[in-house]
């Protein structure tokens, strides 16, 4: 029986390596075809690629399990991400594309901040780099975690070696093929999570026999189940903040800086747009219907996000079982492999080449990008080693880390000219900090900490808004910066008539 779930699964797996191996054949062997793909996605892969990178396992194991327990008042976490996903596209992708390559071709975001401010100091490039390793550590082990749960509940294979298996694959293909290979292996990735997240609900809902019986079985579960605002005001807010993170996230905005012309990104972003929207409901069906299937047979699940799994495995054949249990595996390689690539190249360009080799060839950068890529997530799976990791808690720190840091200091940079380095500073450290404090402080509230009230996001963005604005205020711009901030800004329009 599961021969026929090893037959999907080997069969994704070659895939991802095909691709891999095409992408090492059609990139140009410099840094920028490593880093950004030279620069020419087309906007289908930008559009899915961005979408599966950030979704992760946790639109399928996280989500899903969070709709289980709580019901539909989780489901403000899908109305602010598709609220902050289209804003991305339209005020940070278009600007965020032309800037990055005027600015000579900066492959990584601390590269842009350092040119964008003219920081001769290098202060702004380590203190982002800094940040991005800290960081993408916690979020790529969030993937890492996901990958040991799915082995260990599907197969029965040992946790720790489910981690192995889960980033080998990824450094595989990551490693050899760079930028290329995980866009495109986004893409095929993001048409598997599409495809599973639309059939399993319908299957489940069709086991059950009705919308009616299924309302049934969640309102006996809790009459919440069904009820939108079931949570407090701060508890919505808090959901629904989650849309704040989109500017600060390296490796979705990175997509916008490798799109073929910033004409194209109105195309990715109706494409990227429909896919989120479709996907996202899916994944909230899942856990809803997921709850009411497990109340129809008397049944109990012990680790909620694995509700994607156990109706996997119940309802389907194994060949298709093997292709949705790949959908996880999709969606948790996916981030992982994104998170990888951006890590090693903030670890290659604005650690190595500022300060230790300015003057390192690009096949050496190259060679120490893919060794980066397999230090990290050697350092990914020594902090994954503790299974009670919740996959959704390290996502939303990660998430929360990366907003409140860089967020404010991507959209306030592409808008204000008058913005300084000195802003851009102190935005990304009372920002990240901020953020820090709220999730490790000791103070409590009703034996309750600050996080259980609202998400971490909300008063680390608006710090880092505030920091930005007073501290730019209180400094002068570096010279010839402002004006070149004018150029680019009508670069950017004379593009995209």
């Amino acid at each position: 029986m599961q021969s026929g779930v090893y037959l999907s699964l080997s069969i994704y797996f070659i895939t991802m390596f095909a691709i891999g191996i095409y992408a090492y054949f059609a990139t140009k062997r410099d840094v920028t075809g490593f880093m950004l793909g030279g620069r020419n996605l087309s906007p289908e892969v930008t559009a899915l690629s961005a979408g599966a990178s950030d979704m992760s396992g946790w639109m399928l194991l996280g989500l899903p399990g969070a709709m289980y327990v709580s019901g539909l008042s989780s489901a403000w976490i899908a109305v602010g991400l598709t609220a902050g996903a289209y804003l991305n596209y339209l005020l940070v992708a278009p600007r965020l594309r032309v800037f990055t390559e005027l600015l000579d071709d900066a492959v990584t975001i601390p590269e842009y901040f350092e040119r964008r401010f003219n920081d001769k100091s290098h202060l702004i490039r380590i203190l982002s780099s800094v940040v991005i390793i800290i960081f993408f550590a916690i979020y790529t082990t969030s993937g890492v975690v996901a990958g040991g749960k799915l082995f260990e509940s599907s197969f029965g294979l040992n946790y720790e070696l489910g981690l192995f298996i889960t980033a080998g694959v990824v450094v595989a293909y990551s490693a050899f093929g760079g930028f290329l290979a995980v866009s495109t292996t986004d893409f095929v990735q993001g048409c598997i999570m599409f495809v599973a997240l639309i059939l399993v609900p319908i299957v489940t809902l069709n086991q059950i026999g009705s919308v009616a019986q299924t309302e049934r079985y969640l309102i006996e579960l809790s009459p919440a189940m069904l009820t939108l605002g079931g949570g407090s005001l701060l508890g919505i807010l808090s959901a629904a903040s989650w849309g704040l993170g989109y500017f600060g996230q390296p490796h979705i905005i990175v997509r916008f800086m490798a799109i073929r012309s910033a004409r194209e990104i109105k195309v990715a972003r109706r494409i990227g747009m429909s896919w989120m929207i479709i996907s996202l409901t899916g994944a909230i069906a899942v856990g809803l219907i997921g709850a009411a299937y497990i109340k129809s047979i008397g049944g109990d699940l012990y680790d909620p996000e694995t509700i994607f799994i156990f109706l996997s495995n119940t309802l389907f054949d194994p060949l298709v079982s093997g292709f949705l249990l790949a959908a996880i595996l999709a969606a948790i390689m996916s981030t992982i492999s994104s998170q990888l690539l951006v890590t090693s190249c903030s670890l290659t360009e604005d650690i190595y080449r500022t300060f230790l080799r300015k003057k390192a060839k690009d096949t050496e950068l190259v060679l120490i990008g893919r060794l980066c890529i397999v230090i990290v997530a050697l350092a990914a799976i020594f902090l994954a080693h503790n299974r009670d990791n919740s996959i959704l808690s390290l996502v939303s720190n990660a998430w929360a880390g990366f907003g409140a840091a860089f967020g404010p200091v991507v959209l306030i940079s592409l808008f204000w000219g008058r913005m300084t380095k000195q802003g851009a500073l102190a935005g990304i450290l009372v920002g990240a900090s901020a953020v820090l404090l709220w999730i490790y402080s000791d103070f409590t509230i009703n034996d309750q900490t600050p996080s259980d009230y609202l998400y971490e996001i909300v008063p680390g963005f608006f710090a880092g808004v505030i920091a930005i604005v007073c501290a730019s205020l209180m400094t002068k711009p570096e010279q010839g910066t402002t004006n070149t901030f004018n150029n680019m800004r009508d670069a950017m329009y004379q593009r995209l008539r």
